[in-house]
């Protein structure tokens, strides 16, 4: 089987930039969301790179399922389970008491959202590119 944890790189790639045209565009809680996107891409990216299986949405897991030698800073799944709580309530009006989603989120919660699933991206990206075949 070909290894794919590039496609899966790259896709978290073009997530992290439609995060951003989505914020750009003020659709903030679309912004949100492919953030945590980018995020879950790329960590899933760095297991399938190690040779591991990784299930799930959640990006703090997914991180801390990661080999103890690569070292995840704690400050980096701090900012992850932010990521985490924009899996859902972004787009389910449900997710919140009243009101639709888009009402819940604006500049100061995407513009985080991105730095963070930046930084989690770069991570990931130091670590392909550290070791061969990256």
């Amino acid at each position: 089987m070909p290894a794919r944890h590039m496609d899966w790189f790259r896709q978290a790639e073009r997530d992290l930039e439609q995060a951003e045209d989505s914020m750009r565009a003020g659709r903030h809680e679309w912004a949100c969301f492919a953030a945590h996107q980018a995020a879950e891409k790329a960590v899933k990216a760095l297991h399938l790179y190690l040779g591991q299986e990784a299930w799930g949405h959640v990006i703090a897991r997914l991180l801390r399922e990661l080999p103890a030698s690569l070292q995840v800073p704690p400050l980096l799944i701090e900012r992850a389970r932010v990521l985490d709580g924009y899996y859902i309530p972004p787009r389910y009006p449900n997710s919140h008491p009243e009101g639709a989603p888009f009402e819940h989120y604006g500049p100061l919660q995407s513009e985080e959202a991105i730095r963070y699933a930046r930084e989690i991206l770069e991570f990931v990206r130091a670590h392909l590119a550290g070791r061969p075949g990256g």
